[in-house]
């Protein structure tokens, strides 16, 4: 179950698996505000990358909604974990979408700064913040295919993953790439 892309030179890979194990350069976590990895896929990074991607979180301080900040990846396999601060749903009509997208595009922006050439995204905002799958997945794949379209000339990505932990979810967000031409 993989679906592959190619935008601009750059892979688009959406597929199933456990984000914390993708061997790429960072990850993204579904991250909140005052970055306290305490619950869902924060603390899973947390457990496998070790308390310093808390520690270091700590010194960052509070990240607003829709903005990414980067701490190293600990023991993680990926160098870096870029925590991406995606909306709390509120119905969809007080700026979800495009927090979202914000967020997808912020972390995109810290891995260019960082020179990452891969990277790995969750399905962001979607768990305990309640984001429902398929408007979450309109939003994060196109945000993620603008990205490469329109600024990829001065990215140093090769390889975009959307990696997604359960079935369903991977369903629709398999659908929404199907869709892009």
């Amino acid at each position: 179950m993989v679906i592959v892309k190619k935008i601009n030179s750059i892979e688009l890979v959406v597929t199933m698996g456990d984000i914390t194990e993708e061997r790429v350069d960072a990850i993204v976590n579904a991250a909140n505000e005052n970055l306290n990895h305490g619950g869902g896929l924060a603390a899973a990074i947390v457990r496998k990358g070790g308390h310093i991607i808390q520690e270091e979180s700590n010194k960052l301080g509070r990240v607003p909604t829709g903005q990414a900040r980067a701490t190293t990846g600990g023991k993680l396999h990926a160098k870096y974990v870029i925590h991406a601060v995606g909306p709390r749903w509120i119905g969809g009509d007080k700026g979800e979408e495009a927090l979202l997208r914000s967020a997808v595009r912020s972390a995109l922006e810290e891995a260019s700064i960082l020179r990452v050439r891969s990277i790995a995204f969750p399905a962001i905002s979607t768990g305990i913040f309640g984001y429902p799958v398929e408007p979450a997945a309109h939003a994060i794949i196109s945000e993620i295919v603008s990205y490469l379209k329109y600024k990829s000339s001065n990215s140093s990505l090769r390889l975009v993953k959307i990696v997604l932990f359960d079935k369903p979810t991977y369903e629709v967000f398999e659908k929404v790439a199907n869709e892009i031409p």
